[in-house]
């Protein structure tokens, strides 16, 4: 496994994102949440993956419950990151819900505790003093934040009054914005991206097509359109051909890509063990800088529909009409 140090901490490059643990709009049933995605995470720390990623939100707590059974009895392997969920993000309520957090997770420490949103109507100020309070009890050891700009990451560092650790936002060959001044500014600063979707929640596996998409929360992502598709089969051909260079997967390839970025993670969801193996060895996965060139070359062409253009096709692809 690969690590990237950030911060004063160490973190695997292929990380583990737990929204499927407990979630009914995945669609993968009561025996994963129960058997699976407990071997699914502590697979992932027998390979040596430490960043396990949660948040309150995740079937409303039963995300968290089910990684803190799994990392039972070894606690000092796992960097376990969670979210509190932005309503009334108050500092009361913020130090309220991260106790609860930490007692669902059964530690007495979170690792990094991240805002999973900015809220438009509460101060900053006030969520950050919530952070404040819970780092100085000693039940969070390092704060981050989710899908936050540049200025409100800044702004967040300045109310906070030390470092945010993290940001962690959505971002892949196939999702960019992070490369206009996230990205650069984490690697200025000692900070770290923490990149969900890292697939694009399995565009990247170059395993569908306009007549082959995927089902359950999937089946609203604008990403999936036929046309989206098809504007995406440069990128996906590449990804095929530098694969099979490689004597890898698609998705592989697609990790690799992003965690070959400096201060960059990425924490992929995973349904089965298999899967999850198959994500862990990306780390592994050395690409050239043609390799790396041309995928980037794709991704800047990459031009999708989406937002309310995408709205009447997701309608009718959703209800035939």
């Amino acid at each position: 496994m690969k690590y990237v140090e950030v911060g004063g901490v160490r973190l695997s490059a292929i990380g583990l994102g737990t929204w499927q643990f407990g979630s009914r709009e995945w669609n993968y049933g009561n025996e994963y949440a129960e058997k699976e995605a407990v071997a699914i995470t502590q697979r992932a720390v027998d390979l040596g993956i430490n960043l396990i990623d949660t948040a309150e939100i995740y079937a409303f707590g039963k995300s968290e419950r089910i990684v803190g059974r799994a990392i039972a009895g070894r606690r000092d392997e796992a960097f376990l990151a969670t979210k509190v969920f932005p309503i009334m993000p108050v500092a009361p309520i913020v130090e309220q819900r991260g106790r609860r957090s930490a007692a669902r997770l059964g530690v007495d420490q979170i690792d990094l505790y991240q805002v999973h949103w900015p809220n438009p109507v509460i101060p900053t100020s006030t969520t950050m003093q919530g952070m404040r309070r819970l780092v100085d009890a000693g039940v969070v050891r390092h704060v981050g934040v989710s899908n936050f700009p540049l200025d409100k990451w800044q702004r967040s560092e300045r109310e906070f009054g030390g470092p945010v650790l993290s940001n962690q936002v959505q971002y892949s060959l196939a999702v960019r914005k992070p490369d206009r001044d996230l990205i650069p500014w984490a690697q200025a600063n000692d900070r770290i991206v923490i990149a969900y979707s890292p697939l694009a929640q399995g565009l990247l596996s170059a395993r569908y097509d306009g007549t082959n998409t995927p089902g359950g929360v999937r089946s609203s992502n604008a990403l999936f359109l036929k046309e989206n598709i098809d504007k995406a089969m440069p990128m996906l051909d590449a990804l095929r051909d530098i694969a099979k260079a490689h004597g890898a997967s698609p998705a592989q390839v697609a990790l690799a890509w992003v965690i070959r970025r400096p201060n960059v993670v990425a924490i992929p969801g995973a349904s089965k063990v298999s899967q999850l193996e198959s994500n862990a060895a990306a780390a592994d996965l050395d690409l050239t800088d043609e390799d790396d060139a041309r995928l980037t070359e794709a991704s800047d062409r990459f031009a999708p529909k989406s937002g309310a253009a995408a709205l009447p096709d997701l309608v009718r692809a959703r209800f035939g009409r």
